[in-house]
């Protein structure tokens, strides 16, 4: 039995990669978890009940009517395994990221999330960016899903200057569905329109130069090492998987590195990080 790290913020993951991924792994390993004071973690609410995403959210009494919301709120079986996590012992008693020893595990999980307010004290973390440097170089093996692979990809190893991921290839949130998610919500929470958008273009840059995407892909050897599907369905941002069916799901795998784009991937990316252990 191998036991896992997961490092998360305080505030803001996105359930379905946490409670999902946990829910895969602790079949046959140990999951352990890391926040940044050791204290229980909590994910983005609005993608656990989907409340606060259609235009009516702020009206009294028409919080709870989601129809949107529905849709974009983490699905049923990612909502059973959020209700799990929230009573497993290691979520409710994580070690501080500085207490973080790679000597005690055997791999790394990074999980996304894409609300602001929390997930860039995750991604700009200079701890958890020496902790991905550490992990590569020992070769342990190293799962990043949606945004998790914008921490990778922000991990430079100062023998080289370079990412992590440079010579590698990788997958993680694409443009088209970043992009699609903010402009859906620009019009139906309009009282929060980047909500979909954790780091927005400064003037002067093209739309979506601060996307996942595009910033992965700079870290990277060449564009071409960003791989996204040509599949329909997979494309769609429509359907996600399930433990029993990887139809939907695009993940890719190089070496001990394992990645992923957003949650309808996570149970296939779970199972694929799980064999690497």
């Amino acid at each position: 039995m191998a036991t896992v790290l997961i490092p998360v913020p305080a505030r803001d993951s996105d359930p379905s990669e946490v409670a999902v991924s946990r829910a895969v792994l602790s079949r046959d390993h140990t999951v352990v978890f890391a926040t940044p004071g050791g204290e229980q973690a909590t994910c983005d609410e609005l993608m656990v009940t989907g409340e606060g995403l259609d235009p009516w959210s702020r009206v009294p009494g028409l919080k709870k009517l989601t129809v949107l919301g529905r849709v974009l709120r983490a699905d049923e079986a990612a909502r059973d395994a959020h209700r799990a996590l929230l009573a497993d012992p290691s979520w409710r008693s994580p070690i501080r990221w500085d207490a973080i020893k790679l000597d005690d595990v055997d791999g790394v999980l990074l999980p996304g999330g894409h609300r602001a307010r929390g997930m860039r004290e995750y991604l700009e973390s200079p701890l958890l960016q020496d902790l991905v440097v550490d992990a590569f170089r020992r070769d342990l093996p190293v799962g990043a899903i949606c945004h998790g692979v914008l921490l990778a990809a922000r991990s430079i190893d100062p023998d080289t200057g370079r990412s992590v991921l440079h010579g590698r290839t990788t997958t993680a949130l694409t443009w088209q569905l970043e992009r699609t998610a903010w402009r859906l919500a620009r019009r139906t929470r309009f009282w929060d329109p980047d909500y979909y958008r954790t780091y927005l273009e400064e003037p002067g840059q093209p739309e979506g130069y601060m996307s996942v995407q595009q910033e992965v892909t700079r870290a990277l050897a060449r564009p071409e090492d960003f791989l996204d599907t040509t599949d329909r369905v997979q494309a769609s941002g429509r359907a996600r998987d399930r433990l029993d069916d990887e139809r939907p799901a695009f993940v890719v795998e190089d070496g001990n590195y394992v990645s992923a784009r957003w949650p309808g991937d996570v149970h296939t990316f779970a199972k694929a990080f799980g064999k690497r252990l």
